[in-house]
């Protein structure tokens, strides 16, 4: 398990596992004596696999980040004990509710568990992965020491805006050429000596990638520097195209942990190592820094860049190329926010090996489950046998394993493939007081054996069915099928785009959807915006003809390019009609961008008898929201079982003005005529488009045309708001824990701890929980 973060709020956690951990709790009592210390919290929590417990000492200090530099975890104990490692604990902390009981006082040990789940439960314990990295605040002040240039601060008064932004370019210049400086310190003082005493496994455990790091940063500067020479108008561009060379930081910080582990043990343990990076530190800026500082800093610089930028943006205001660094921005961000992901997916895959040890008759690879949701004690009981037994249930996006304590190990019993199931609450046992008493049924869609679980309380139930239809919502999503389309949970071998919004698929394992129809991948929050899939019989987008020739000149902004001569057809992706560039592809299934001015409808070649004006003659059917010759009666019925925000086009028979769009809202079903007057289709008079298809087709198409999301209300409470934001991009929850965003929420931020991991958390639309905060713009900050 890792370890809670020593950061900001002066968290200091200590492993409870014997004397040695009790000795350090003591020396740190003896601290919170001290008229600095205004209290200390303690927490107790049990490991996944219940083969440890720990103890998490909280001193506050009026002082701020109060340092205590002791063990984080016990070194009397292995931090991954075998299976049937005893564990002795004595009691520390008088003001505990009950003190741990010892080896010889405890006749059994699932006793002792069962003891600090009970503690657990009370006092809702758990480990946050959206917390801090550990000593995250330790990191930035080595990297500010290291990467540190004189550049003089764009905020002070009488400064023009032009001399602010100067100052952030220079910054970012001669902040990259310190950086680069750092990366071939390591090389030619570290890792070129090094290669005399430990082997290759060894030097790429401790330095990962980085020689791929510097190969790519000499190109990068180099870029930078070039566009310095040209006033820095390009800088953004440089961003951008540079976006995808720098993914391979995903593998250089998500294997940090694991390269400092390394370096620390060769240390330990081996004297010529030791000798020889100390010898190499001396050449290393007098031997001010060592090389485990040196090591996180690659991964402090990335995380970096968007802040960067968002600075050089804030002064960018009535430049031409401001566009372009709004589309940078958003590419660092999504890289930081991809980085993120890698890192947490690591640990993730880290606790699913855990409990992968740990379950006896395992025959399948857990990762291939998805992540998973919660873990504990129920009593099951099977719908056939009615017989209730104590289990323990490890719950996945898409299986529930059950298994039966065996020690400190699990037998396995049943994997239950959540798809075939659907789940319901059982109120009628929620009002026996006795404990385990709150159950809910798992039923098989088709009838099969089905089962009833049962929880020591109702807040363990509420939590559990919470987890229960958050892993159903991640393999069975509402907009699953919308457009046709078929998609499913997939882990992507490489790195890839969302269909619709593309940005990065983030993280390593099941980081997506994918329509196995037509490939397309998206987020789960954007599977309704998707275009059209193109591979069933409802045919392609509508066609588009070129009425002049475009090579790329002028260029989209941050955009790929869709090349065409006159006369060329396309199919149209996304269109808006307020804006210069929309998005289609031809011939193939690669896309791009090309201005909107430059195509026109593209009209049938053959009219059927009796057919309307030729400037009407557009086929419609091959359009999903195409309804066809309609009554209005007919469409009330067809919308009235669907959600709020279904809408339809629909041929009026025998009507003067021949289209209407009806769409449900608030439970009723609204009819709006379009009309055709002058050549131009208006659906009000302020709003009018050149065809039927270029308008409507283009607005339904674009990015937030969606329906409104259902969100399950948390328990409500008051926590601080230390500040307020709005959601730039939809987002969906992929557990309890997390927050799911509309575009256009307003958010209310009641902490940013964990920022550095990309997570901020917060309340909107009455749900409390975690969010991307690169997903939302904070109001009041320029």
């Amino acid at each position: 398990m890792r370890e809670p973060g020593v950061h900001k709020d002066s968290v200091i956690p200590v492993a409870l596992l014997g004397d040695a951990s009790r000795e350090a709790v003591q020396s740190l009592a003896e601290q919170g004596r001290s008229s600095q210390v205004q209290r200390l919290e303690e927490k107790v929590f049990l490991h996944p696999n219940k083969s440890s417990i720990r103890l998490e000492l909280r001193v506050l200090s009026r002082e701020g980040a109060h340092r205590w530099k002791g063990c984080r975890r016990c070194s009397s104990i292995p931090a991954n004990p075998a299976p049937g490692t005893k564990i002795k604990s004595n009691p520390v902390i008088p003001s505990l509710a009950r003190p741990f009981p010892s080896e010889e006082t405890t006749e059994n040990d699932d006793d002792v568990y069962r003891s600090l789940e009970e503690l657990a439960d009370e006092h809702d314990l758990g480990e946050d992965i959206y917390d801090c990295v550990p000593c995250e605040d330790e990191g930035d002040d080595i990297y500010e020491d290291i990467i540190r240039v004189e550049v003089q601060q764009p905020m002070k008064m009488g400064m023009t805006e032009d001399d602010k932004r100067n100052c952030c370019l220079l910054e970012i210049q001669e902040t990259e050429a310190k950086y680069y400086k750092t990366l071939e310190d390591i090389e030619k003082n570290y890792m070129n000596p090094l290669r005399l005493v430990l082997t290759p496994q060894d030097m790429e455990a401790i330095f990962i990638n980085l020689e791929d790091l510097i190969k790519v940063h000499f190109s990068f500067l180099r870029a930078i520097d070039v566009s310095m020479m040209s006033g820095g108008s390009s800088l953004a561009k440089v961003f951008l195209e540079f976006k995808e060379r720098l993914l391979i930081y995903g593998k250089y910080c998500s294997h940090m942990e694991y390269a400092q582990n390394t370096l620390n043990h060769l240390l330990a343990n081996r004297e010529d190592v030791r000798q020889k990076v100390e010898e190499c530190t001396l050449k290393v800026q007098d031997g001010k820094f060592k090389l485990q500082d040196l090591l996180v800093v690659p991964m402090q610089r990335v995380l970096k860049y968007h802040l960067l930028l968002k600075e050089l943006l804030s002064h960018s205001s009535d430049r031409p190329e401001k566009q372009q660094l709004k589309e940078a921005l958003e590419a660092m961000q999504d890289l930081a926010m991809y980085i993120n992901e890698v890192k947490r997916d690591k640990e993730t895959l880290k606790k699913i090996s855990e409990f992968q040890s740990s379950i006896e008759n395992l025959q399948v690879k857990l990762e291939e489950f998805g992540r998973p949701k919660i873990d504990g004690e129920l009593k099951v009981r099977s719908i056939v046998n009615h017989t209730k037994q104590d289990r323990y249930l490890f719950l996945f996006d898409k299986v529930v394993i059950v298994c039966k304590r065996k020690g400190y190990n699990y037998e396995l019993k049943e994997i239950i493939e959540l798809l075939f199931h659907k789940m319901t609450d059982d109120p009628m046992n929620n009002k026996d007081i006795k404990k385990w008493s709150y159950g809910f049924y798992l039923i098989h869609l088709q009838g099969k054996q089905g089962f009833q679980f049962f929880c020591k309380t109702e807040e363990m139930k509420r939590k559990w069915m919470e987890q229960f239809e958050m892993a159903m919502s991640n393999i069975k999503p509402e907009k699953a099928n919308a457009n046709h389309h078929n998609f499913q949970m997939y882990t992507f071998e490489k790195t890839t785009n969302c269909k619709a919004c593309r940005m990065f698929l983030r993280g390593t394992f099941y980081q997506g959807y994918l329509c196995p129809k037509c490939g397309a991948g998206a987020h789960k929050e954007c599977l309704e915006i998707i275009p059209p899939c193109k591979m069933v019989g409802a045919g392609p987008g509508p066609k588009m003809v070129a009425v002049q020739n475009y090579h790329g000149n002028p260029a989209p902004p941050g955009k790929p390019v869709l090349t065409f001569q006159i006369g060329d057809v396309m199919e149209l992706l996304r269109g808006d009609p307020d804006s210069p560039w929309w998005e289609g592809c031809a011939g193939g299934w690669e896309s791009g961008y090309f201005p909107s001015s430059s195509v026109k409808p593209c009209p049938v070649d053959a009219r059927p008898p009796n057919s309307r004006p030729a400037s009407r003659e557009i086929d419609y059917t091959a359009y999903p929201w195409f309804a066809g010759n309609m009554e209005r009666h007919q469409t009330d019925n067809l919308l009235k079982s669907h959600v709020s925000g279904t809408y339809l086009i629909r041929e009026r028979p025998a009507e003067a003005e021949r289209f209407a769009i009806s769409i449900k809202f608030n439970e009723e079903v609204k009819h709006i005529k379009v009309v055709e007057k002058d050549n131009w289709i208006h659906i009000t008079e302020a709003k009018k488009f050149e065809s039927l298809l270029v308008g409507l087709c283009s607005l339904l198409y674009q990015r937030g045309a969606a329906a409104e999301a259902v969100l399950c209300p948390l328990a409500v409470f008051t926590p601080r708001v230390i500040g307020t934001a709005v959601a730039r991009y939809n987002f969906a929850a992929r557990d309890m824990r997390e927050l799911s965003l509309r575009e256009g929420d307003v958010v209310k931020i009641y902490s940013r701890i964990g920022g550095d991991q990309g997570w901020w958390k917060g309340e909107t639309n009455g749900r409390v929980g975690w969010f991307p905060s690169t997903y939302v713009e904070e109001e009041g900050v320029q």
